[in-house]
């Protein structure tokens, strides 16, 4: 049986070291602010990037990978017999999965290609358990329908706080926005089958510590919590007190904070915070 190799793409939520221990191959995305284009992670990375954003004259950019940079990538990795399983974001986020699954038919190689349905740390909890599967020798159908059951029970819920890109990136139009911005309006979203929907609008900073304090206790009742992330916009003290709060209240279970990548900064806005678990 050949190797199976892991690909993904740069909006994934994973450490340094997750990334050096799983063997896991990163495409970048490429963001333009001002018309500068930078590449995610390599030429720019988080923190820079949301300063950068802030001062901008407009909404920056996010690009998917060209689909000869994917290709060049997967016959690299397939050279040497091995397979590819790459295991991209939503594709109502982004083009990248399109850009992967042109390039896999092009591929000299054996490439499978999978939308994650997620981004950011909820797609992560389907690229680790791919590694640890691969690297135990698992077939490719089975690790693909693995890869089902931890999507079906992974949540990503998410708080935007300011809606000022929403209007920029013309999600909402500037009278609404404006409207939203009198009546102090702030927006509860959640993934659901691929898709970023709002949940809820609500009003004030109240509204917002209630639906964090909402879905840290649905956590906290659930028996099989593998993983946890907290990932956000420029707030990183709050952040860590939402992984503290989280810590306690299910000890044991791995919690990562960190910022968030460009594709969701960008739409998300200052101040944004989303709240990722999936149940093993």
């Amino acid at each position: 049986m050949s190797k199976i190799k892991i690909v993904t793409d740069s909006s994934v939520q994973m450490t340094d070291e997750e990334i050096k221990e799983y063997g896991v191959t990163i495409i970048p995305l490429t963001v333009m602010i001002d018309n500068t284009v930078y590449v995610d992670g390599e030429t720019i990375q988080r923190d820079e990037f949301v300063q950068k954003m802030a001062t901008a004259d407009s909404l920056p950019k996010t690009s998917q990978p060209a689909v000869g940079t994917v290709l060049e990538t997967f016959n690299d990795l397939t050279k040497d017999g091995s397979q590819v399983l790459a295991i991209f974001m939503a594709e109502s986020l982004s083009g990248t999965v399109n850009s992967g699954r042109q390039a896999a038919e092009m591929s000299d190689g054996q490439v499978t290609v999978v939308d994650s349905g997620f981004t950011d740390r909820a797609m992560s909890f389907q690229v680790i358990e791919a590694a640890k599967m691969a690297a135990e020798g698992t077939s490719m159908d089975a690790i693909v329908d693995a890869l089902a059951e931890v999507r079906a029970n992974t949540v990503l819920r998410m708080a935007v706080v300011k809606l000022d890109n929403l209007v920029k990136g013309g999600r909402l139009s500037r009278t609404a926005g404006l409207i939203t911005s009198v009546l102090n309006i702030k927006l509860e979203l959640m993934m659901e089958n691929g898709k970023l929907e709002v949940m809820k609008k609500v009003r004030g900073m109240k509204a917002i510590k209630a639906f964090k304090d909402e879905v840290i206790q649905q956590m906290s009742q659930k028996p099989n919590v593998k993983g946890v992330g907290v990932s956000y916009v420029n707030i990183p003290e709050k952040a860590e007190e939402i992984g503290a709060e989280i810590r306690a209240a299910l000890p044991g279970v791995p919690v990562l904070v960190r910022p968030t990548g460009p594709i969701v900064a960008t739409h998300a806005g200052e101040g944004a915070f989303a709240i990722l678990y999936y149940e093993g």
